[in-house]
């Protein structure tokens, strides 16, 4: 194992300020690289940070960031989550890794989780950087997971919202917000059990963390499909599955990973997604670990 030295660092993603922790293993030569960062809504002090320790401890540079409107980084709306800046926002953050005289610029491995999970997917199909990719519980189809969600009842107050919203911001207006996790009476994107005590428990890790997203973020999430870019990945994919999933389900992760080319591998979790994080945590991590070691 190596130590390792952490810092954090500023730098530009379509000229708004991002800010990650960056951790250098204290080694000779240069390193294979990993960028990385959260899922839906949460930023990087928020459990991730232990999987960076991780990579880092056996000798790769890491890169883990906030996504631009959340966290430490600039950007507005505020708590806004658009899938396709924060693909740039990996983009980027491979760039800035790729400045770095400590940073083996043809070994770049990218990690996701949930939200990001899709994220790595994505980049990893569109960005030829990429040498390596871990997808842990990912989002693979927004539109078909929205739709487990909500029930066709619900459906058309919904839109109604979302159409006020968009008025309300052509009139100069805030945005609407929704809560992650709340009481049910709430109505909260995350109703479960589950998801209460991982969001909340997000707080002490994390001051910059905030128990809201904008409307706006719900309605790209329903237009956010990874799922058609499972053919044009040739990088080795690493897929981490939880089979008890109802955020990100398991049977849509399945069939992703099913979908992938070669090579490719299966880690399964016998618990629900947000266990990879916690109570699995070994597991995933040594999983991921082994991953990058093998192909970068």
């Amino acid at each position: 194992m190596y130590k390792y030295r952490t810092e954090k660092v500023n730098y530009l993603s379509e000229q708004v300020k991002i800010t990650a922790l960056q951790y250098i293993p204290e080694k000779d030569g240069k390193c294979p690289a990993i960028i990385m960062a959260h899922g839906f809504g949460l930023t990087k002090e928020a459990y991730i940070d232990k999987f960076a320790e991780k990579f880092a401890e056996n000798g790769f540079v890491v890169i883990l960031f906030d996504y631009q409107n959340l966290g430490e980084s600039d950007g507005y709306p505020r708590q806004e989550i658009n899938p396709f800046s924060q693909i740039d926002d990996y983009k980027n953050s491979i760039t800035y890794a790729c400045t770095l005289d400590k940073v083996d610029k043809n070994k770049i491995g990218i990690w996701g989780t949930s939200f990001s999970g899709g994220h790595v997917i994505v980049t990893g199909a569109t960005d030829k950087r990429v040498k390596c990719i871990v997808s842990q519980v990912p989002t693979i189809s927004g539109f078909r997971s929205a739709q487990r969600r909500m029930s066709i009842e619900n459906e058309p107050a919904y839109w109604d919202i979302v159409a006020q919203d968009r008025l309300n911001r052509l009139r100069g207006e805030e945005p609407m917000m929704r809560k992650l996790v709340g009481e049910k009476n709430e109505n909260p994107l995350y109703p479960t059990s589950d998801a209460l005590e991982y969001y909340m428990g997000a707080f002490p890790l994390s001051s910059t963390f905030r128990n809201e997203v904008t409307l706006r973020a719900t309605e790209y999430s329903r237009m956010y499909e990874p799922s058609i870019y499972l053919s044009r990945i040739s990088s080795p994919i690493l897929f981490i599955v939880a089979l008890r999933d109802i955020v990100t389900p398991t049977d849509l992760c399945l069939d992703a990973y099913e979908k992938a080319l070669q090579p490719k591998e299966l880690v399964t979790i016998p618990d629900g997604h947000f266990s990879p994080y916690i109570q699995h945590f070994d597991i995933a991590s040594k999983s991921a670990v082994d991953w990058f070691l093998k192909f970068l």
